[in-house]
Order: structure tokens, then C-alpha cells, then sequence
């Protein structure tokens, strides 16, 4: 999902207004506009101009006097100002009446910073948090010029008064802050999981501004590299070994391999650890064992170490179920979760790895039974596509094959707007074509 207040590239002209009170001096506001100036620029604004009006109190319409703010109006007509910033809070009706004068974009501060907020925000938790924090100052200030507010036409369903557009816009709010909240929730029981065994460690957070020199002073302390800009969300680390194999010193290193991808997962901050779930002999072919009650047996008992290692240094493990795999369906992907029985146990969905020639027809079905067992518990989600060509099943980069999105598209709309959706079967010349195609298809629903 987007963020609510859309930032732009682009530099945006805008002037700064703020007050002179009986609280606040002609040099304080000055001071505070300085600062309201090194945000705008901070956001991808250019401040061109600074307007002060000596007022008791905030006008309760306009934050300024009318002479003022024509004044302001005059001054964005003649110069291209397309956004104006205001030194202060301001109220829904004070944006309202000021919107309707100057006919620009109105922020104010607490908007602003939420703006660079949203902006700067990498983790998923980040992401989040700016998101509900915006929603929640939006809530009491759905009174904007918006084209949309007027009442809904009538209908079968809809006959009296009908439904105001701003109310549907609250509901649905208030709905998407619930669902902020839940989320926040989730990721702090990770979090918290996380913070196991590490009591003993110290904790220290540098606060203040953006672009004050908060990483350069992290990296004389540490003596490391931060990157503050750029940084790169590292959503799953593979580690794509046979758990079940029946040779004793292969299974051996390959636990071994899957603990320090844990480590590697922990440190890179990725969380999650992915896997699929092999077979029962050293080829990693396709059998007919691999579909046992045994042969999945055999994986639990081999995957419950990897887990429990996992639990220490606070990773996610997450298994991809796979057609020709021991866990090739919904309902072992189940019994593997509610055997092992741990927060640190999830499953990645990927679509198409579900399918082979026997049953692609029947795909609706299968994705359907699968978010209906495994929904809460799905980590991430791999997009791509498939076709047919010679009665072969074939995966390919997405909107090339035959796979209908809508309804995965919709269950990550309503139930995991935040997941990570990892596209594959891409390479550089269809990549961009591939993000470009789930990216519309989301949007239209």
C-alpha cells in the first residue's frame, strides 16, 4: 500500500506562513520557520518565500488575517507556487477556508513531517506505523475541497438519505487504522520473539531531526557503515537444501547450513529464512514415498532442530509447499505448523508451485483452500505465472501465462496489504514489465 500523503519527486515551489503571538516573538517565529524551511527542503520542497503576520491568537477561519491571506494568493498567483506550509496545526475548517482562497496543496507541520516520515520509512514495521499515525491525523479532517463530497445517488438498497461520500471515507478509515493496529501488534509479537535472549544487550537510539548527522554520529560509535539512505529490505533469505535426505553426514551439514543462514537472516535483518521441503533420498527426485504420512514424518522431525534455533535468534523459518515435494499441499503444510507448533514456523505462498499437468485447471480451488488453512500463518508470497506448451507445465514472469490474479490480488488487498510479494521468473528485460502488470492489476481492485 501506498502512503496516504503522497510524496513527489519533483521539486514543489512553496511558501512558509507562520505567526507572531503574545507566546511567540517576532525572532522565535522566525526561528521556527527557519526550521519549517529545512523540512520543506528536507520533503523535496523549495521554500521561496516567508510570510509573518503579528496576530494575538490564530485567526479561528484562515490561521491568518484576509488581508494576509490575499496577500499570500497574490503572491502564488504571480510566482507558481503550488503548496503552501503552515508553522502550525491547523483545523479541517481551517483548511477548508484556506484551500477554497488559494487553490493550492495546504499542509501543516505535523503534516509535513509525516510526510518525511513516510518518505525515509524502510522496514515494514516503519512503514506501518507512519501509515496509521497519517490515518489518524486525517480522520478528523475529512472535511477537505474534495470532488467526491457530495451524497451518493439512490437505489435499490440505498433509498432515503442516503450515505454521504465523507462518511463512507471515515468508515472506511477507521477500518484500515483497525487493521494498522492488528498489524502492528502481529509484528510486535515478532519483535518480541526476537528480543529473546538478548537481555544482557544494551539498547540505544539516537533521536532528532532528519539530515543532522544522526548516521555519521552511529558510525564514530560503531565504527560500521550505516546507510541511512537506500537502504535495501532484505525480505527472505533462501536456504533451499534437502531436510529430509536419509544420509546422515549430508542431513547433518545441511542443518548446519540452514543455523547459519539463521545467523546471516538475523544479522541482515531479514527475519525470515525460506525453505522448501525436499524428498526422501539424495537425488531430491520425485517419488511416490514422498507423499507418505512417513516421508513427512521424517521432514518434521528433521525441520524441529532448524526451528528451535530459529526461536533463539528470533527468525522466522518459513516452508514452501511444492507439488512434487514431501509437502505439496495445504493440508500437510498444516500438519507440519500444528506439529512443531511455533511462532517461528510460517509458510511462504507460492501459487504455481502448487500446480503441475494433473490438477492447473483446478487452480481457483487450490489457491482458495490454501490462504483458507495456511492464511494467517503465510510469511510472504512469490509471484509469477504459468503456462502450457507441450502438455508441460511451465512457470514464467508475471502476465505472460494463463493464471488469473484476482483473487490472490484480492486476498493480499484485504488481508496482507503489507506482505512481501517477491516476483520471480524475471530477469532484466521483463522485470520491470512484471512489476508494472501486478502493480495495475492491484490498483484496479
Amino acid at each position: 500500500m501506498k502512503e496516504f500523503i503522497l510524496t513527489q519527486e519533483e521539486t514543489e515551489r512553496t511558501v512558509l506562513v507562520g505567526l507572531i503571538t503574545n507566546t511567540q516573538n517576532e525572532a522565535k517565529a522566525n526561528e521556527y520557520l527557519n526550521e519549517l524551511a529545512f523540512l520543506a527542503e528536507t520533503a523535496g520542497a523549495l521554500p521561496v518565500k516567508k510570510f509573518l503576520q503579528r496576530l494575538d491568537t490564530p485567526n479561528s477561519r484562515t490561521f491568518v488575517g484576509s488581508g494576509k491571506l490575499s496577500e499570500i494568493k497574490a503572491y502564488i498567483e504571480e510566482n507558481e507556487i503550488g503548496m503552501v506550509i503552515f508553522d502550525d496545526d491547523l483545523s479541517s475548517k481551517q483548511v477548508q477556508n484556506i484551500e477554497r482562497e488559494l487553490q493550492v496543496k495546504i499542509l501543516d507541520r505535523t503534516s509535513l513531517i509525516l510526510d518525511i516520515f513516510a518518505k525515509r520509512a524502510q522496514t515494514a514495521n516503519a512503514k506501518r506505523q507512519v501509515e496509521l499515525a497519517q490515518y489518524q491525523y486525517l480522520l478528523p479532517r475529512l472535511t477537505r475541497l474534495w470532488t467526491h463530497l457530495e451524497r451518493q445517488r439512490g437505489g435499490i438498497g440505498m433509498r432515503g438519505p442516503g450515505e454521504t461520500q465523507i462518511e463512507t471515507d471515515r468508515r472506511i478509515i477507521l477500518d484500515k487504522i483497525s487493521h494498522l493496529k492488528e498489524e502492528l501488534k502481529s509484528i510486535d509479537r515478532q519483535k518480541s520473539i526476537q528480543r529473546k535472549n538478548r537481555g544482557k544487550l544494551v539498547r540505544v537510539a539516537l533521536v532528532g531531526y532528519t539530515n543532522v548527522g544522526k548516521s555519521t554520529l552511529m558510525n564514530l560509535l560503531s565504527k560500521s557503515e550505516v546507510f541511512a539512505e537506500n537502504k535495501v529490505d532484505v525480505a527472505v533469505l533462501g536456504c533451499y537444501q534437502n531436510l529430509a535426505t536419509p544420509d546422515e553426514a549430508a542431513l547433518k551439514d545441511t542443518i548446519d547450513t540452514y543455523k547459519r543462514h539463521i545467523v546471516f537472516a538475523s544479522l541482515l535483518g531479514a527475519g525470515v529464512v525460506g525453505t522448501e521441503t525436499g524428498a526422501c533420498n539424495t537425488e531430491y527426485r520425485t517419488e511416490p514415498f514422498s507423499f507418505t504420512e512417513e516421508a513427512l514424518e521424517i521432514f518434521i522431525k528433521n525441520l524441529r532442530p532448524v526451528v528451535e534455533y530459529a526461536e533463539k535468534l528470533g527468525v522466522i523459518v518459513a516452508i514452501e509447499p511444492v507439488c512434487r515435494h514431501i509437502v505439496n499441499n495445504a493440508k500437510r503444510a498444516r500438519k507440519v505448523l500444528d506439529a512443531i507448533d511455533s511462532p517461528n514456523l510460517q509458510i511462504i505462498f507460492d501459487p504455481v508451485n502448487l500446480l503441475d499437468e494433473s490438477n492447473y485447471q483446478e487452480y481457483p480451488a487450490i489457491f482458495k483452500e490454501f490462504v483458507e488453512i495456511l492464511g494467517p500463518d503465510i510469511a510472504t508470497i512469490h509471484a509469477k505465472d504459468f503456462k502450457i506448451e507441450n502438455g508441460k507445465l511451465l512457470s514464467c514472469a508475471c502476465g505472460t501465462g494463463q493464471m488469473d490474479y484476482e483473487f490472490l490480488l484480492r486476498y493480499i488487498k484485504e488481508h496482507k496489504p503489507h506482505i512481501h510479494v517477491l516476483l520471480e521468473d524475471t530477469n532484466p528485460s521483463n522485470a520491470e514489465q512484471a512489476r508494472q502488470f501486478m502493480e495495475e492489476k492491484y490498483a484496479s481492485l
